[in-house]
């Protein structure tokens, strides 16, 4: 009894939906040779190159021990590479290659991709109070 009462909340239903995003989020991402995550890592340098992993991880909302275990992965695949900060060298930079560079536009349409599919079938006032939704559901939960 216990387990349909968990079942028939909206939060289970969030966590259920959120697993099928990600499973599909890294069907596509595959296509374009990325992981789940990688493409978060990235955005974060098209939009300011060079910051440092502790930036990163507060960004993304992670530990710092993740952000180095997904640098270390995405370094070997060449897409970033760390250098030491010229002012503190104790401090290390994470900038993207010229393969990082180019992913962004496959991102891109991999990304309007995936909305359109979630989005299938609803309408614009419909889509807008998802919007509204998600963001109050994100504001409760900070």
């Amino acid at each position: 009894m216990a387990e349909e009462a968990i079942k028939g909340t909206i939060g289970y239903l969030i966590v259920q939906v959120c697993k099928m995003h990600r499973n599909k989020t890294a069907d596509l991402l595959a296509d374009i040779e990325l992981y789940v995550g990688q493409e978060m890592f990235l955005l974060e340098l098209w939009q300011q190159d060079g910051l440092t992993q502790s930036e990163i991880a507060g960004d993304l909302c992670v530990q710092p021990a993740t952000v180095t275990r997904m640098l270390d992965r995405m370094e070997k695949a060449g897409l970033v590479e760390r250098q030491k900060d010229m002012e503190d060298q104790r401090v290390s930079r994470v900038y993207l290659t010229e393969t990082g560079r180019t992913l962004q536009e496959p991102v891109r349409e991999m990304w309007q991709r995936l909305e359109q599919q979630t989005l299938a079938n609803f309408t614009l006032e419909e889509r807008l109070l998802l919007r509204r939704f998600l963001l109050q559901l994100q504001e409760n939960l900070s």
